[in-house]
């Protein structure tokens, strides 16, 4: 890691030259900060001078090309742009130039660079390059759920609050010092997303309270081995993470529901095609796992133990509907079983 320098070894002539920040990230958890950073006024002594996204991906039925939220900001405000496929050293930018990237990167002449979410880890010889070392904003309360889905793992594992983290990176994933942490409840019904949306605007705000802190020196970075809490890493969610275990209890399936949306959401089988429930609740009662019953007048599942409510389901080819509505167009519904 490079040194940390001083703030006022370059205000000494009385004119504070603004703080070049390089900006690294990429889904719409990354966006609040990137747009924090770029619309903090003059006065706040940085400029945002280049983003760094990661390439483009197919999404969809369609497999097209879908810009990420951080890149699609970045071309609206014409911030100068880079898409790498990798941050080692020698590999090309992606529009087939020669120049490698390290060099790339170094053009940009960052004093600090800031990292939410970007979807790679860094190497020592981009974390060398800016003065000022590089930040990154984290959707946990490090040291636990280091890692690529940490708000999903906080659902599943049924918290009552989890919080933000700005960390000064190292060549681990997600073990550097942290510089700063924020608090937040979870709330009954959140889903990745909502909670994901509120980390991110608190994670913006920690992140711009705390960068003035640290240039100037305020800030003494904290090993993770002296927080509380042990350490953990999540993994990356795959599509297949979503499918039901009927014989799970509905306390576990409900958090399932809200942790997997909007991806790759929970879902099952019915009549053999793909079944997806989007809001769901627990109920008191039994049946076997997988059958659906009706209970104090709401369409319900069995599970391992007690019973998973289903209030609002998409069936394969559908739009998201409520459950009722869709008990009224397949009668037939109640007694089927799904997983099957």
């Amino acid at each position: 890691m490079a040194a940390m320098a001083d703030l006022s070894a370059v205000t000494r002539t009385g004119t504070r030259p603004a703080i070049r920040i390089l900006f690294m990230g990429t889904p719409g958890f990354a966006l609040s900060a990137l747009t924090a950073l770029h619309a903090a006024p003059a006065s706040a002594g940085w400029q945002v001078v280049g983003v760094v996204t990661q390439p483009d991906r197919r999404a969809g039925r369609g497999k097209k090309l879908i810009a990420a939220p951080v890149k699609s900001f970045a071309l609206e405000q014409r911030l100068p742009l880079m898409q790498p496929e990798s941050l080692r050293r020698g590999t090309p930018p992606e529009d087939g130039g020669q120049t490698d990237i390290l060099e790339c990167l170094r053009m940009f002449t960052p004093d600090l660079i800031v990292v939410a979410a970007y979807g790679q880890i860094l190497p020592r010889q981009v974390l060398e390059i800016p003065t000022f070392g590089c930040l990154n904003v984290h959707a946990s309360l490090l040291p636990a759920y280091r890692g690529a889905s940490p708000v999903t793992a906080a659902l599943l594992d049924g918290l009552n609050a989890t919080g933000v983290t700005i960390m000064l990176m190292d060549e681990g994933m997600d073990t550097g010092p942290v510089l700063a942490q924020a608090r937040l409840p979870i709330q009954t019904d959140d889903t990745s997303d909502a909670l994901s949306q509120r980390l991110a605007v608190r994670g913006a705000e920690l992140l711009l309270e705390t960068i003035p802190r640290w240039l100037a020196g305020d800030i003494a970075p904290t090993a993770q081995s002296e927080l509380p809490g042990e350490p953990s890493v999540c993994r990356l969610v795959k599509k297949r993470d979503g499918l039901i275990d009927w014989t799970l209890p509905a306390d576990r399936i409900e958090r399932m529901v809200r942790a997997y949306a909007p991806w790759p959401a929970a879902y099952t089988a019915w009549k053999g095609q793909n079944f997806k429930l989007w809001q769901s609740g627990v109920l008191a009662g039994k049946a076997e796992p997988g059958l659906v019953v009706e209970a104090s007048g709401q369409v319900a599942v069995g599970t391992g133990d007690g019973l998973l409510a289903l209030y609002a389901v998409q069936p394969a080819g559908k739009r998201r509907i409520t459950a009722a509505e869709f008990l009224n167009g397949a009668p037939d519904f109640i007694g089927s079983r799904l997983g099957v």
